[in-house]
């Protein structure tokens, strides 16, 4: 996967409220995965306390994938606020017969929740309606590429999954502040940081380290559905398994197939994963 320059996480000191919110939830226990299928069959049936029992423990990782999306027009607060409106919702709709842990499940929510809120605060005009067709359109195949990504992907990725021209893509997104890029800089400094940085991470922070290694877990074992030539091609396009993501062009020629054959081997491979009953869980409520 191409290597990202990582965000200094820092929380607000100056804010009392959050400090305190922090101390209060640190103490919470995390679940075991066997309690978290007993919770959900209780909250199935009407449970509340299960339902709070299974949110609760799990509000550090919220923060864990706040923290990545600072400096974006909302607070340390806000973005946890939103993180943990997610996480609600994934504790709602969580399926444990799909055989995912709940946090494998629940980080797409949380992201979502985080990268709306941050939309609905950036837009500044209004669309015409053809415009607003093709941003939902990028977000939709943004959204499937990140299940696959562990990343937002690039205008190129998106363009080559959507079959537009890469120029209609970087124009939809240029007019659109609720797009964010995962090559769009957050700050005018020297370490050009970006949004790219939500799974992977070299803090020592545990709770984001245990998120990584669950949902990198659940992706590799979506892979091994498909066939090595559908598993290859895609492990090379979208830079999997810590590779480099490569052009249609470059992994055609590395395979010696013609582009179009490499593009249907491809959606052949997307198709299989949406597909998967064990990806339910993953891809189902996005599209």
């Amino acid at each position: 996967m191409r290597q990202l320059k990582i965000i200094k996480q820092t929380t607000n000191k100056n804010d009392p409220t959050l400090n305190f919110y922090l101390k209060d939830i640190h103490p919470i226990a995390l679940v075991t995965g066997e309690e978290e299928v007993e919770l959900t069959r209780k909250i199935k049936a009407g449970d509340q306390k299960a339902l709070n029992i299974l949110i609760t423990s799990n509000l550090r990782f919220v923060i864990s994938v706040a923290k990545q999306y600072q400096f974006q027009g909302l607070s340390l607060s806000d973005l946890i606020a939103e993180g943990n409106m997610g996480l609600i919702k994934a504790a709602n709709r969580f399926d444990e017969t799909r055989g995912f842990k709940f946090i494998s499940y629940a980080v797409w929510w949380i992201r979502q929740g985080i990268v709306q809120s941050i939309s609905e605060n950036a837009r500044v005009v209004r669309l015409p309606l053809n415009k607003i067709a093709v941003i939902n359109k990028i977000r939709k195949a943004n959204s499937e590429l990140q299940q696959l990504l562990q990343r937002d992907a690039s205008s190129e990725e998106i363009s080559d999954f959507l079959q537009l021209p890469l120029a209609e893509i970087e124009q939809a997104t240029k007019s659109n502040a609720t797009y964010l890029s995962l090559d769009k800089p957050l700050t005018t400094d020297s370490n050009n940081l970006t949004l790219g940085h939500i799974i992977k991470s070299e803090t020592d922070d545990p709770d984001q380290k245990l998120l990584t290694k669950s949902v990198s877990k659940e992706i590799s074992q979506l892979m091994n559905i498909l066939k090595h030539r559908e598993k290859e091609v895609i492990i090379l396009l979208y830079g999997l398994n810590g590779r480099e993501a490569k052009s249609l062009k470059d992994v055609s020629k590395y395979l010696g197939l013609t582009s179009e054959r490499v593009r249907q081997i491809k959606e052949m491979g997307l198709i299989k994963l949406r597909n998967s009953p064990k990806a339910a869980n993953v891809f189902l409520d996005f599209f």
